[in-house]
């Protein structure tokens, strides 16, 4: 069976100055109790993030908390196969569900001094530095699209987004550009 993932053309975006289209990268969805979550830590090498809403990461790879009991986890598409299968070997015998979203999502990130104002002109939460600190992560929405909102760095973001919406969740972004820094 072929790699479908590598098969498919990147969305259609329109980028402006500090949103731009992020590379592939391997993406799993992963439920698990503790016991699972403790083995699924070992091959990912990064401690899945015991507080709500936050994040880990090392070595280009990262673990959003998304639920008591899920994570979404991140690595550079390269090291996908070998990752998930070594996680499944983690995992065997122990109850857990694992599945590769690496085909339904994209990546988008949202850089600069107007990055929050920006995203806050679609989405509803306080992206405030103490209300949302760089680590944090959550569902949400931007316009009408469902997102995972990351807060990768003081003035630095990375949108989760399904591929069927990129082009949308782009289109919203510049076109909000337009009110935030009307340059």
């Amino acid at each position: 069976m072929s790699d479908l993932t590598a098969l498919r053309r990147q969305p259609d975006v329109r980028v402006r100055d500090g949103v731009r289209l992020l590379g592939a990268a391997a993406r799993w969805i992963l439920r698990a109790a503790p016991a699972a979550q403790a083995a699924a830590a070992g091959p990912l090498a990064v401690a899945l993030p015991a507080q709500s809403c936050r994040s880990a990461r090392s070595a280009g790879r990262a673990a959003l908390w998304l639920g008591p009991d899920e994570y979404l986890l991140l690595a550079p598409l390269a090291q996908g196969a070998a990752l998930a299968a070594a996680l499944e070997q983690a995992l065997a015998g122990l109850p857990h569900c694992l599945v590769d979203v690496s085909h339904r999502q994209i990546a988008l990130e949202v850089q600069g001094p107007h990055a929050a104002t920006l995203l806050s002109a679609g989405c509803p939460l306080s992206l405030d530095h103490d209300d949302f600190p760089p680590g944090a992560c959550t569902r949400t929405v931007l316009g009408k699209a469902d997102i995972v909102l990351w807060r990768t760095g003081e003035e630095v973001f990375h949108l989760e987004v399904w591929r069927s919406f990129a082009s949308y969740v782009a289109d919203f972004l510049a076109e909000a550009a337009f009110d935030v820094d009307p340059a």
